[in-house]
């Protein structure tokens, strides 16, 4: 047992269910994990750890975004909840085409690798942490026969409603995205956990999971929520939207362009969409804090900048006083110090040549703090051949497809009347000889069956409007 379950274990149900219930955006049935937590007045049902499961369906290259429910899952894991990541390939596949199936099987394999290198990168104890592949259960005969008996219980009008923010909305939806929700419902049954977490956008699935598994004969689960963490930009952050979103292996000079040309308005709050601020709401400061209270419960040392990698490695100067969670330096030299992100946003309010902080300060360092935190996880990208065989095989290259011309050459017979015997003499020179040997250019296209050609035309109607998970 780590330090840190070590002193989970030792936490009171109410200092439990308070770092498991710390800055989420909504938490739906919280009573019934106190329950758990404290166990039945009558003695029958004994107190007993909590268990969770977060799922994520492997698409596009996950992003930063992840950081926030990552940060989040880490609370969980030091409240002892055993967590399960769900790495949902049927969902991925189901959601409207966005990758065929060989594909996922690849990418599932990808954020298993990027999942627990961000984990060891933050520092956080992964003895609780499972990973499930969605296939390994969701193929069983028991799974098929719920999808069914779910199916004969639900409207078309309730799954759409219920996939609205999540499920990838399109003129003509597939089948398969109307199974989307019920099957992120019965997996809560299937993983045999207490409560499922998931980004606010996911309100309408997990109130529809609610109304659902008691008609199949089990029980309502409860379900906490995350804030949306914001992109670059100002808007949510997606992976369809390039600029919008870092990769975890983006290099420090991409990151620093990427962070350079983000929203980040002089006296603007997160709500008003600046990107930058928002980003360090959400993921730095929470990163931050995971340090300090990693220390707290293990009573170790807490190791400051460029002592180590991951969590130690801190974006926080030594001087800082105890309990600062993110430093901005100044142009003329020094820093200012935040203990919260309420303190931060209040600076920023504040205009810079009356000694607030100046975007480009703030930007600076963002900047500094995410190549940190991206370090370790790149630098075990670049020493484990494995996992750089499986990011090929997930995401092979686009190559340009550039169209092939041949070449065909015109036979004089099948000239039109008038041109065949006149082009030239009787030795085959001239302008006769001259026409044999005339090309056209034609193109040389791609033979595409009925089916292939309508999931193509799919695929591109599916990339627009992508409303993602993150």
């Amino acid at each position: 047992m780590t330090d840190a379950a070590s002193a989970a274990d030792n936490l009171s149900p109410e200092a439990t269910l308070t770092l498991i219930t710390r800055d989420l955006d909504e938490a739906l049935g919280v009573d019934s994990l106190k329950a758990i937590l404290t166990g039945s007045p009558d003695g029958k049902e004994a107190p007993r750890s909590l268990k969770a499961y977060w799922g994520t369906a492997p698409t596009s290259r996950p992003h930063i975004g992840y950081f926030a429910a990552l940060v989040k899952i880490a609370d969980f894991l030091r409240a002892g909840v055993q967590v399960k990541v769900l790495l949902a390939d049927i969902h991925a596949f189901l959601d409207n085409l966005k990758a065929p199936i060989e594909l996922v099987r690849h990418r599932q394999q990808y954020y298993r690798q990027v999942l627990l290198a961000v984990f060891r990168a933050i520092g956080v104890p992964t003895d609780r942490l499972v990973f499930v592949v969605g296939s390994d259960y969701q193929l069983t005969a028991a799974y098929t026969m719920d999808v069914y008996r779910a199916a004969a219980l639900t409207t078309e009008h309730d799954c759409k409603k219920a996939g609205a923010e999540v499920v990838k909305q399109v003129a003509s939806p597939l089948l398969s995205s109307m199974l989307y929700p019920g099957l992120q419902a019965l997996d809560e049954q299937y993983l045999d956990v207490d409560f499922q977490f998931g980004g606010v956008d996911q309100r309408k699935i997990f109130t529809f999971a609610e109304s659902l598994l008691p008609k199949l004969g089990y029980k309502k689960r409860a379900h906490l929520m995350n804030p949306m963490v914001p992109g670059l930009k100002g808007s949510k952050m997606s992976a369809s939207d390039h600029d919008s979103k870092i990769d975890f292996l983006d290099s420090p000079s991409v990151i620093k362009s990427k962070i350079k040309t983000a929203v980040c308005a002089p006296q603007t709050t997160a709500a008003d969409g600046n990107g930058v601020l928002a980003f360090a709401k959400a993921v730095l400061l929470p990163i931050s804090r995971l340090r300090l209270d990693a220390a707290e419960m293990t009573g170790q040392a807490l190791p400051h900048e460029g002592t180590s990698e991951g969590l130690a490695a801190s974006f926080v100067p030594t001087e800082a006083p105890a309990g600062t969670l993110f430093s901005v330096p100044k142009k003329g030299g020094g820093y200012q110090h935040f203990s919260d992100y309420a303190s931060l946003e209040a600076q920023f309010l504040v205009p810079a040549e009356e000694g607030g902080v100046h975007p480009a300060d703030l930007k600076a360092a963002v900047t500094d703090a995410l190549t940190k935190i991206l370090a370790p996880v790149q630098k075990k990208f670049e020493e484990d051949e494995e996992w750089r065989k499986i990011e090929a095989l997930a995401y092979p290259k686009e190559e340009e497809v550039k169209k092939k011309t041949k070449v065909k050459k015109i036979n004089p017979r099948h000239l039109p009347q008038g041109q065949q015997g006149s082009q030239g003499g009787a030795d085959g020179s001239g302008p006769a000889s001259q026409g044999s040997e005339t090309f056209v250019k034609g193109v040389e296209g791609l033979s595409v069956s009925g089916a292939d050609k309508e999931m193509e035309e799919r695929r591109s109607e599916a990339k627009g409007g992508n409303k993602e998970e993150v």
